[in-house]
């Protein structure tokens, strides 16, 4: 167990914590662990898969909007009044600040329908650098596709023209992550039928049709969960660049989902990874939460 400052989940300072994030005694655990496990990692098996593009990620942070700060100013107020016992656990907690806080790191329109668009926000800069890396490829006769990852925000319609029109959330229509980025790409000029959600692959056959027009670059962006679009899919072949738009809360999911292009298959030889986070918001905790449970799995993985 070690104790370290960590960000607390409203986001407005640290605390510290006890956390188990490192093994001691690592040879001696090592040598009883190799008893029964052969372990071999991607970076010692010198396999041909693409670099990341210029040797690392491209971290885009933004900004929170006036909206975004004033919502993180209750959830410390709610904080402080779960922490003195002012709160029926079934009224206020911690895991609902959790999922709350989550979703307002994304955009606030996935916790407040009527909450004000952000215009720099992470779901409008994820769209820029989607947008440009589709025109960077254009220009070299490439075919370049790309692969979006958000598990929150999932598509709750199919997607129409209709999401095109001006103030088309503010009449109360539902919002959500999906439609938003493929309606914000469609106004950029990249046509609708090339953007395709893994939701709307129903059945085993479907899937691997959409999968094989990726393959192809007949559909050129796919926007999809850890879940549907990690494990087991295989669309790596033109594969440019991938997102993070929001932080799952295992290590190993984060693998997987950069495994869909950093493998075997991909023809290019470097790749984007762009990971989105909003500064002083709950994105900054999660990602030290999957820090620390990387850091004791990493030391398992690699005896170091």
């Amino acid at each position: 167990m070690t104790t370290a400052l960590e960000l607390n989940v409203e986001g407005n300072g640290f605390r510290f914590r006890n956390r188990f994030n490192r093994f001691k005694n690592l040879p001696e655990l090592m040598n009883i662990f190799k008893e029964c496990a052969d372990i071999r990692m991607r970076h010692s098996l010198d396999l041909d898969v693409p670099a990341l593009k210029g040797g690392n990620y491209v971290i885009s942070a933004t900004e929170p909007d006036w909206y975004t700060k004033s919502v993180m100013e209750e959830f410390v107020r709610r904080a402080e009044a779960i922490h003195n016992g002012n709160v029926d656990p079934s009224v206020d907690n911690f895991l609902k600040i959790t999922n709350d806080a989550r979703l307002l790191g994304t955009d606030a329109r996935l916790l407040e329908p009527t909450a004000p668009a952000n215009p720099d926000g992470k779901l409008n800069q994820a769209a820029d650098n989607i947008y440009r890396e589709y025109k960077e490829a254009e220009e070299k006769g490439i075919i370049g596709t790309q692969l979006v990852f958000c598990d929150i925000g999932t598509p709750k319609k199919n997607w129409s023209e209709d999401m095109l029109e001006d103030g088309y959330y503010d009449r109360g229509n539902p919002f959500d992550v999906y439609n938003y980025i493929k309606s914000e790409l469609v106004r950029k000029g990249i046509p609708a039928d090339e953007i395709a959600f893994v939701h709307d692959a129903k059945t085993d056959a479907q899937r691997e049709t959409l999968f094989r027009q990726m393959r192809q670059g007949v559909k050129k962006i796919m926007i999809g969960s850890t879940e549907k679009c990690g494990t087991g899919v295989n669309v790596q072949t033109h594969l440019i660049a991938m997102h993070h738009l929001d932080c799952p809360w295992k290590p190993s999911s984060i693998e997987q989902r950069e495994g869909r292009g950093i493998r075997q298959g991909n023809e290019n030889p470097e790749i984007d990874v762009y990971t989105y986070v909003t500064e002083g918001t709950f994105d900054a905790y999660l990602y030290q939460l999957v820090e620390n449970k990387q850091r004791f799995i990493s030391q398992i993985m690699t005896s170091k």
